[in-house]
């Protein structure tokens, strides 16, 4: 199994460590309630090293982006970052991913861990020999830790990271914490105020300590990948390899504004096109439970009249803010408009439950 360089801190913070994607991650460490309550009122710590992240460089590296990715790369400025998706030619997502431009030639992709190496390959085969774009794999020797909440500029900015003042959703800077030199990006899953800190691996353990000890002060606690995942669901975002995978187009999951036809050609452009002038057949939906109940992954969603089943839950939890059970799945997009009755079969049992728009958590404005 691997590890992040950060596993002996998370044993020291007392963390349940779990095989996640092959990684040992912590699922969590006060409780996941707890770490949940902590990010949405205070500022949460979270090692997300397990993610991938590569370089892409050289003269052709627009050109090659635009190919490989569905958004428009050619709109993100210097120092700013956006979300798109890499897709097979059949518009199946292979990842959803960030996409940092740190200069007028180099760009980071953070991708998920799960897919770091399939990514990687992918990348590497549509590169073929082309000598005008370098690919590195920088996951090994670059660290990255989330530091969400509505304290998190506030204990950032305490530690040297004054250039955060100003710093829009999506940009990023280079920066300091605590006299160590790191890409600071106002980006993260929690739907909260935050930031990501990308850093050498030797330095992330003494950004890890000292933000475990000056953050006492504005509450902070780190947090695990059950209070991780709980947020990002009530925010509605994406989970690759529960929401989506190969077999789901961005379309079919309402991440219609990834994609940029205009830009020109691009892997599984043709496909999209072609599902956008007919339509989808499925839709990506939230919904909430009219009963106290909790969906699950898997759990059949059911037709009121008939109770057939016209799709499958995605995700599903209970969301500790709401105190009512919530979830994401995809149906037929006659079932897709806010306020239509679903039902949700809960161990042998039909609950309902009513499509609404999402988010979930309506985030505070920062």
């Amino acid at each position: 199994m691997q590890r992040t360089p950060l596993v002996t801190h998370h044993q020291a913070c007392g963390a349940k460590l779990v095989d996640f994607a092959g990684w040992e991650m912590p699922i969590q460490y006060s409780g996941v309630v707890d770490e949940y309550h902590t990010v949405r009122s205070h500022v949460g710590l979270f090692d997300v090293s397990h993610m991938g992240r590569l370089r892409v460089a050289g003269s052709g590296a627009i050109p090659f982006l635009q190919r490989v990715t569905t958004n428009d790369v050619d709109k993100i400025a210097v120092s700013q970052a956006q979300y798109s998706m890499v897709c097979n030619e059949q518009a199946g997502i292979k990842d959803d991913i960030f996409v940092y431009r740190l200069g007028s030639d180099e760009f980071l992709l953070c991708v998920n861990a799960s897919n770091r190496e399939k990514i990687l390959l992918w990348l590497q085969t549509q590169l073929g020999r082309d000598t005008t774009v370098r690919l590195e794999d920088r996951s090994v020797e670059l660290a990255q830790v989330a530091v969400q909440g509505p304290k998190s500029r506030e204990l950032l900015m305490s530690l040297g990271g004054t250039a955060l003042e100003g710093l829009k959703l999506h940009h990023t800077c280079e920066g300091a914490i605590g006299g160590l030199s790191c890409l600071l990006a106002r980006t993260g899953y929690s739907g909260e105020l935050g930031f990501e800190v990308y850093i050498d691996a030797d330095k992330v353990g003494r950004l890890w300590d000292l933000l475990i000890d000056k953050g006492q002060a504005s509450g902070l606690k780190p947090a695990g990948l059950g209070a991780r995942d709980l947020l990002r669901l009530e925010m509605g975002y994406l989970l690759y390899g529960n929401d989506m995978g190969e077999d789901t187009t961005p379309l079919e999951a309402n991440a219609d504004w990834t994609v940029s036809f205009q830009k020109g050609p691009f892997i599984g452009r043709e496909t999209l096109l072609m599902q956008k002038q007919a339509g989808v057949a499925r839709r990506f939906v939230a919904f909430e439970l009219i009963e106290k109940a909790v969906p699950r992954h898997g759990f059949k969603i059911l037709d009121p009249a008939t109770s057939q089943p016209i799709g499958e839950v995605t995700s599903g939890n209970l969301s500790p803010l709401l105190q009512k059970g919530i979830g994401l799945g995809y149906v037929p997009p006659r079932y897709a408009e806010p306020g239509t009755p679903i039902l949700i079969e809960i161990r042998s049992k039909n609950v309902l439950a009513q499509i609404v728009k999402p988010p979930f958590y309506k985030k505070r404005k920062a």
